[in-house]
């Protein structure tokens, strides 16, 4: 009884989550509608490759044509025309090897004894990519289907080659998939997450509350940033290959490519990801040792020393211009139209005060830590982090 109870609150449960992915899919664009889309297409291909091949031509080996139709429906349409070469060209090699074999040989079980190995190694070869295991495929279908004739393998080849044409053709014309929707989430859910941790943690030194624990926090947050920067890294790189031999997915979706905008805004966010993880990582040292003193002396135990308030202050203030200029800078980069002329206005002004906040920070340090070797460590380490912070968001 318990394991039925547990199977059906997982059916349950699996039955929820498909009605939700059906909603977002109706609500508007989203991974949802585009999986569902492609999913409709492979469908479409397969029964439009089967009407062709089975119902009106009756081929012999009709199925074959569906069946390579419906798995080249890939998820960006250069991939579907480079997988469709391969696997035509892997089943092609499997097909010719086990049909000469076996019009030599008539006993079946040792053709298939020579031809599998011999056709499992040829599938290895480079330029048939992950297709080459279809090479072994195409010699089965000649091995299992019967008599093995030169006509009949012709004719898997031909319904072979009319299954990728149809899958590919599906893909390309019938709402082709592009991905620059994702890329920009992708990068500013990036740009929106270093915003947030930036500003928590000049709030925090600000406020002058902030713990051990809060600043651990603050700290994996911007470890969790990192694998977003990467996670955009990879969107950009599906973005490139969804808009190659598409011939209009660039056009119906009405935004810029994945070029060097993107590009550079990947490699701002990069650095912006690794200074804040050493900020975050500074200040959460500081907090873990510097126990309760507030008041900036060195701390007895020769730790990293916690920052007193005369330079949290300043630093608290550029961090959260530093936070500001990355809101700005992520308008500047993915605004729908590929360019807000007004953010670009607001982010040069925003670097200007984020110069002067550094400066103010860096004319109070030596005051600040005249007498204390350990906190001009720390405090080092955060003025180091703040000038790379600074120079990334300045340099473009």
């Amino acid at each position: 009884m318990e394991w039925t109870g547990r199977a059906v609150r997982e059916m349950r449960r699996r039955a929820a989550a498909a009605v939700r992915t059906v909603r977002w899919a109706w609500a508007g664009p989203g991974r949802e509608r585009d999986l569902m889309a492609q999913a409709g297409k492979a469908a479409l291909a397969a029964w439009v490759a089967w009407a062709v091949a089975g119902w009106w031509l009756a081929a012999p080996m009709a199925f074959v044509a569906p069946w390579v139709a419906v798995v080249l429906v890939e998820s960006t349409v250069y991939r579907s025309l480079a997988h469709g070469l391969q696997q035509v060209a892997a089943i092609a090699v499997g097909t010719v090897v086990a049909t000469a074999v076996a019009l030599v040989l008539p006993n079946t079980l040792l053709t298939m004894a020579l031809v599998l190995p011999a056709v499992l190694l040829l599938g290895q070869w480079q330029r048939l990519g992950s297709q080459g295991v279809y090479a072994a495929t195409g010699a089965l279908f000649v091995l299992t289907g019967g008599q093995a004739t030169v006509a009949a393998s012709a004719a898997r080849v031909g319904e072979a080659v009319f299954g990728a044409v149809v899958g590919v053709a599906v893909n390309a014309l019938i709402r082709p998939p592009v991905y620059l929707r994702d890329t920009r989430a992708a990068l500013r859910d990036a740009a929106r997450e270093a915003e947030e941790i930036l500003d928590a943690v000049a709030d925090g030194l600000a406020a002058g509350e902030w713990n051990a624990r809060q600043a651990g926090e603050w700290h994996e947050r911007a470890l969790r940033l990192g694998r977003l920067v990467e996670q955009a890294r990879s969107a950009i790189g599906w973005s490139r290959e969804s808009m190659r031999v598409n011939p209009w997915g660039r056009h119906r979706h009405g935004v810029a490519p994945p070029g060097k905008a993107y590009g550079d805004a990947l490699a701002v966010l990069d650095h912006v990801a690794v200074h804040t993880t050493g900020v975050t990582r500074t200040v959460w040292e500081s907090a873990d040792h510097g126990g309760a003193d507030h008041g900036g002396g060195a701390d007895h135990g020769g730790d990293v020393a916690r920052p007193a308030a005369a330079i949290a202050d300043p630093y608290a203030d550029f961090l959260h211009r530093t936070a500001h200029a990355v809101r700005l800078y992520s308008r500047t980069r993915f605004a729908p139209s590929g360019h807000d002329d007004s953010a670009a206005e607001a982010l040069r002004e925003a670097v200007g005060e984020l110069h002067r906040a550094l400066d103010t920070f860096r004319r109070r340090l030596p005051g600040a830590v005249a007498d204390d070797p350990d906190a001009l460590v720390t405090y080092g380490t955060l003025l180091a982090h703040a000038h790379r912070l600074a120079d990334q968001l300045v340099q473009d």
